[in-house]
C-alpha cells in the first residue's frame, strides 16, 4: 500500500528519536545493553511493524520482556514512534531499514521469538525469494533465535499463507500451531492484533496464523 507523505517528517521523526536506535547493526550481541538490563530478559523482534499497535500492546501487557520493531519506511514508523513515546514504554526500541540478513544485526541465539504481520505477499512468482517466509529467510531467522524460540507469520493472503507451508519443512522446520481462521480458533483468546487485523475483521475476512520452530530433536 502506498504510504502518503507527512508533513515535517524530519522533525517530527526527531522529536520522538528517544525510542529509535540509530546503527542497529552496532548493537548486535549487546541488544540486552539498550535495555539497561543488569538480567537478560527474553528479547523479541517484529520485521515490519508497521503503525506499531501490536508490538506497543505487547509491550505494555508484557513488561517483563523486551521489544524491538523494525520498518523500511520512515513514515510509516514515525506513528509507532510517537506512540511509544506517548507511553513511555522502556522495554520498546525501533529502528527504521529493510532488513535482509538477520546476521547483521543479532547473535546466534540472541532473540527468544519472531513476529511476522501481514507481510507483503509479493503475489508475482519471480518475486517468491522476497517473501518473508521463503525458506531461506525462515533458515536465517532461525539463526539468530535460541533452541527453543519461535516465529510468528500472520496474514489475509490466503496464497501467500500456503506458500508459507511449503517452505516451512524445506527450511528444516516444523509447525507448532495452525490455523486459517485464527479469531475463532483455540488461540483467540491469547490475539494481540494489528491496525490491518482489525480492518480484516470488521469485513469477516478470515486470518490465517502459523507458529514455526525448530524440530524436537533440534530443540535440546
Amino acid at each position: 500500500m502506498r504510504q502518503r507523505n507527512i508533513k515535517n517528517l524530519e522533525e517530527r521523526l526527531a522529536q520522538n528519536s528517544s525510542f529509535v536506535i540509530e546503527d542497529p547493526r552496532a548493537m548486535r550481541g549487546h541488544w540486552h545493553d539498550v535495555f539497561g538490563q543488569s538480567v537478560s530478559r527474553p528479547l523479541y523482534l517484529e520485521i515490519g511493524c508497521g503503525k506499531g499497535k501490536f508490538i506497543l500492546t505487547r509491550a505494555q501487557q508484557e513488561p517483563e520482556n523486551c521489544y524491538i520493531a523494525v520498518e523500511g519506511q520512515a513514515n510509516v514508523i514515525l506513528r509507532a514512534m510517537e506512540k511509544a513515546e506517548q507511553a513511555e514504554l522502556s522495554n520498546l526500541r525501533l529502528f527504521i531499514d529493510y532488513v535482509h540478513d538477520l546476521r547483521d544485526y543479532f547473535e546466534e541465539g540472541e532473540l527468544d521469538g519472531i513476529y511476522l504481520n501481514f507481510s507483503d505477499p509479493w503475489p508475482k512468482a519471480r518475486h517468491e525469494k522476497r517473501r518473508l517466509t521463503y525458506c531461506r529467510r525462515l533458515e536465517n531467522y532461525f539463526e539468530v533465535l535460541k533452541p527453543e524460540g519461535f516465529v510468528e507469520f500472520k496474514t489475509d493472503n490466503d496464497a501467500l499463507f500456503a506458500f508459507t507451508l511449503e517452505q516451512i519443512p524445506l527450511a528444516g522446520l516444523e509447525i507448532a500451531e495452525e490455523t486459517r481462521d485464527l479469531h475463532n480458533s483455540d488461540f483467540a483468546s491469547r490475539l494481540v492484533t494489528t491496525e490491518y487485523e482489525d480492518k480484516f475483521r470488521k469485513t469477516g475476512k478470515k486470518i490465517s496464523y502459523v507458529k514455526i520452530r525448530r524440530k524436537e530433536e533440534e530443540r535440546k
